[in-house]
């Protein structure tokens, strides 16, 4: 299961790639992955914000920032149902 496309970072227009599974250690779902480089995200990783909402289409889930990569990405991680909707196969 996994997302690359536009979305919403606390109303700000991003571009993710994301992806998840079901953690079977605590039965929840965590997905994570990276923000491309985005100068207002970093800026929200350098004010100490960490705590974010994921917005893709109709769907969002709160997530939490990590650390800036030397390329000027974000690592974004969350648990419990994703902020895409899931593919039905």
């Amino acid at each position: 299961m996994s997302y690359d496309g536009e979305a919403k970072l606390n109303e700000l227009a991003v571009r993710v790639h994301l992806s998840g599974h079901w953690q079977p250690v605590d039965g929840r779902f965590h997905w994570g992955g990276r923000i491309s480089p985005s100068t207002d995200v970093v800026q929200l990783v350098r004010s100490g914000r960490r705590e974010v909402t994921v917005c893709i289409g109709e769907q969002s889930a709160k997530g939490r920032l990590g650390e800036v990569d030397p390329w000027g990405g974000v690592r974004v991680t969350g648990v419990g149902a994703p902020p895409w909707e899931e593919d039905e196969e």
